[in-house]
């Protein structure tokens, strides 16, 4: 089966472009840059050759110099700085080629995550490395809900405006269906402020982050929905200095390609000592029948 149209490619591609033109904003990117070089730096390994998939910019090239031997950017043909243009629906990554995969704030628009995790896994070598972080479920909660009222209240119903962003759970369990050891999921949530919604938007543009979903409305944006979106999100979400909140929930992924050195998990009633004993528990054995 063939994975679901959620986002528009066109549309990705063209928001891309637009940010470029309009300049990056990218403190986020900076950001999860930063963190990702710390978190490899607890990593007590050196990895030889490393794959960046789809990050923009060369943030994480710059944060990975001295980490790693060599770093190959996958990514969109619209960025100067990529070693490889690729969809990365389709990446065209070598099995077993790499000790390292990262990815920074790029795989969240990716229409068949799961295969593409799949590819990945392929393409590490035993005892390889995963890292990746990406837009979760919790991002732009507060446009979300004030778009939605805001067309109830105008046109009567309402159209998809904030991506539908993979869950911290869910995420957890396509680590594992893609064939990672030892998964790892845990979140960052970052509460950036605002003078008003406009200078969200205006963010969001030049991050290349502007609704790109398959099933937006066509038609453009009518006024007075805008106007009672910008309403609701000062009435509900400003706090008290008068400025506005908008959340962005980075959620940091990791994972390894199995390998015989890691840790493996025993084999059920392999185990040398009683949970009660460990606990400090005094055991009541259930009466013939089961409990009553």
């Amino acid at each position: 089966m063939s994975a679901p149209d959620i986002f528009d490619a066109r549309a990705l591609t063209a928001r891309r472009r637009r940010a470029l033109r309009l300049g990056p904003a990218t403190f986020l990117l900076d950001r999860v840059a930063e963190d990702l070089a710390d978190r490899l730096t607890a990593v007590k390994r050196q990895f030889e050759v490393a794959a960046d998939i789809g990050t923009a910019g060369e943030a994480v090239r710059h944060a990975l110099t001295g980490s790693v031997g060599r770093l190959y950017a996958f990514g969109p043909g619209e960025r100067a700085d990529v070693d490889v243009v690729t969809d990365p629906e389709l990446l065209p990554l070598a099995p077993v080629a790499f000790d390292l995969a990262v990815s920074a704030l790029a795989l969240q628009t990716v229409n068949d995550l799961p295969g593409a995790l799949a590819q990945i896994r392929r393409a590490l070598r035993p005892d390889g490395l995963l890292l990746a972080a990406l837009f979760g479920s919790g991002t732009l909660n507060e446009l979300r809900e004030s778009f939605a009222i805001a067309e109830s209240d105008t046109v009567g119903g309402i159209s998809p405006r904030v991506a539908p962003f993979a869950d911290l759970r869910d995420l957890g369990g396509l680590l594992q269906r893609a064939g990672f050891a030892l998964p790892v999921t845990d979140v960052d949530r970052v509460v950036v402020r605002y003078a008003d919604p406009f200078a969200l938007f205006a963010d969001l543009r030049r991050m290349g982050a502007a609704n790109p979903l398959s099933a937006r409305r066509r038609a453009p944006l009518r006024r007075e929905t805008l106007a009672r979106a910008v309403e609701v999100y000062a009435e509900r979400f400003t706090d008290p200095d008068g400025r506005l909140r908008a959340t962005f929930e980075i959620v940091w992924i990791s994972g390894w390609a199995p390998h015989e050195s890691q840790q493996q998990p025993l084999r059920p009633g392999s185990a040398k000592h009683r949970l009660a004993d460990a606990l400090g528990a005094r055991e009541i054995p259930l009466k013939p029948g089961g409990a009553d």
